[in-house]
């Protein structure tokens, strides 16, 4: 009798942080990709929106969708420009990724995070529960 009341406090628990879990990341509502291709470029025409949506810095996104698509980019008047032709369903993936790697916490799924580099090291700081990681990579 008293480990079925126990198993139903654990259930009970585990959909409440489930719950969180999810309301913690759709939060952020990330834009869709305007994406034109002229010639050989892509064209991501609203690329620094969701550098402002995760608060992060455009050239550090920029070098990170660089480095995952293997080809030249750079910004012009607020859009990024792709060597290639590029799929938007890519750009979201990548994105997604980026999210999970740059910008929500590991230790609550906050997305409400800084970035602090302390000489050659980058953190994540997080103003929800004040954890601070160290990352991995150069893209923070």
């Amino acid at each position: 009798m008293e480990q079925s009341a126990y198993e139903n406090l654990l259930k009970r628990l585990k959909n409440k942080t489930i719950n969180q879990d999810k309301k913690s990341m759709s939060r952020i509502e990330m834009p869709t990709p305007d994406i034109v291709w002229v010639g050989n470029k892509t064209i991501f025409r609203n690329f620094t929106d969701f550098a402002k949506v995760m608060r992060r810095d455009p050239e550090k996104i920029l070098l990170y969708l660089a480095k995952e698509f293997g080809s030249a980019t750079y910004i012009a008047n607020e859009k990024g420009i792709f060597v290639g032709k590029k799929d938007p369903s890519k750009f979201m993936a990548l994105f997604e990724r980026y999210m999970k790697d740059y910008v929500v916490c590991p230790a609550c799924s906050s997305t409400d995070t800084n970035i602090e580099r302390v000489n050659r090291l980058s953190y994540i700081i997080c103003e929800a529960c004040g954890a601070k990681l160290a990352l991995k990579g150069i893209f923070a």
